[in-house]
C-alpha cells in the first residue's frame, strides 16, 4: 500500500504559483489553470502528496473558471472543511494526506450525477494520463476512467 504523505522534498519541486495554492490555500485566476480544458482519460492527483484525487470521468465542463469534478475518486483522500473566509460560508476541499489545500465543492453539480461541483485549482492537481496509471502505481483506479483510445 502507497503511503501518501507531505514531504520537504516535495514543496521543493512546487512553483511558486503551486506553493502559494496548496500550502497557503490560495486560489488561482479563473481560466488560467492548465487543466481546465484538458480532456484527457486519466487521473487527477495532489501535486504535494500524489495521492489520488479525480478521475476524468468524472471531469465536467461547469464554466465557473476551474476544472470541475461531480466526485473524488477516493472519498477517503478528499476532506471537506468549514470556509467561513471572504465573507462566506463554503466547504474547502483539502487533500486528507498531504494536506493540500484543492478548492471548494458547491451543491450546484449535475443533478444527475449528484449534484456536487467540485472546483479545484489546477495548480494543486499532477495529471496521470492512462496509459501511465499502471506504472506509476495507479492501476487500481483503471476500472474508474474512462478509455477514450
Amino acid at each position: 500500500m502507497t503511503e501518501y504523505r507531505k514531504t520537504d522534498e516535495a514543496l521543493a519541486k512546487l512553483s511558486p504559483e503551486e506553493f502559494r495554492v496548496t500550502q497557503q490555500s490560495g486560489t488561482e485566476r479563473p481560466g488560467t489553470g492548465k487543466y481546465l480544458y484538458n480532456k484527457d482519460a486519466g487521473i487527477y492527483v495532489d501535486i504535494v502528496s500524489g495521492e489520488p484525487l479525480f478521475a476524468s470521468s468524472d471531469k465536467y465542463e461547469s464554466g465557473c473558471g476551474w476544472p470541475s469534478f461531480t466526485k473524488p475518486i477516493a472519498p477517503a483522500n478528499v476532506a471537506e472543511l468549514r470556509d467561513v473566509s471572504h465573507g462566506m460560508i463554503r466547504t474547502e476541499v483539502r487533500s486528507a494526506h498531504g494536506d493540500s489545500h484543492l478548492g471548494h465543492v458547491f451543491e450546484d453539480g449535475p443533478m444527475d450525477r449528484g449534484g456536487l461541483r467540485y472546483c479545484i485549482n489546477s495548480a494543486s492537481l499532477r495529471f496521470v494520463p492512462r496509459g501511465e496509471m499502471e506504472a506509476q502505481g495507479y492501476g487500481a483506479y483503471l476500472d474508474q476512467v474512462e478509455d477514450i483510445g
